[in-house]
């Protein structure tokens, strides 16, 4: 991997970690959502640093790190140091069981909630089973934190709903052949293949953002 793919992981990576968008960073530093994205592919000739530095501010994290240096990920604010701030925490809902289709997520009667940081981005969360996507560093028993939408990008990581049980693998849908691809992030196991009327018993919930290590 060579230094800008680098940056363009580092800048995926933790954008996905915060919930964003790549139109929400755009806005946030005022450029086109193009070159946010183009900066992520590691499509970018020339790195300009104060793009890199506006880019590390919307992204809350020092900017040396951001161009791969071994240095702290996330700036100290030392003009801060001498005051106690509080973390603030969020309940997300876990997701329980599926019901003719329909996810079923924690509620007043049935209390089942994971708290994290309020600056995630997700709807709700869901724990990880098995060992089908360790290539993105999602195992067994992690939580991970979903925002809900019924449809996703090529190559997102999605939670899909298939014969009422959940699974979370890389989503690829091509409209013209009606045929969608669930890929897994391990080569033990082969993706998923769906076509034409076998599509209407595929429901997409939501995309991964982010997740929480049980490790």
């Amino acid at each position: 991997m060579n230094t800008n793919q680098e940056i363009g992981f580092r800048i995926r990576e933790r954008r996905n970690e915060l919930g964003l968008t790549l139109q929400e960073i755009a806005d946030i530093i005022g450029v086109d959502r193009s070159t946010i994205q183009r900066y992520e592919q590691g499509l970018i000739k020339t790195i300009k640093l104060p793009v890199i530095q506006e880019i590390a501010r919307a992204l809350r994290v020092n900017p040396n790190w951001l161009i791969g240096k071994d240095v702290s990920k996330y700036p100290i604010d030392y003009s801060s140091l001498s005051e106690l701030r509080p973390i603030t925490l969020k309940k997300f809902p876990l997701l329980g069981e599926i019901a003719c289709g329909k996810p079923i997520y924690a509620n007043e009667s049935h209390e089942t909630y994971i708290d994290a940081s309020s600056d995630i981005k997700a709807d709700f969360c869901l724990i990880a089973k098995g060992d089908s996507m360790v290539g993105a560093r999602i195992h067994d028993g992690d939580v991970v934190f979903i925002k809900e939408q019924p449809l996703v990008e090529n190559g997102q990581i999605a939670a899909v709903i298939i014969n009422n049980e959940v699974t979370l693998k890389r989503w690829y849908f091509y409209t013209e052949k009606q045929k969608l691809v669930l890929s897994p992030e391990n080569t033990a196991y082969e993706p998923l293949v769906y076509i034409g009327e076998e599509l209407n018993d595929i429901r997409c919930i939501g995309r991964a953002i982010c997740f929480m290590s049980n490790l």
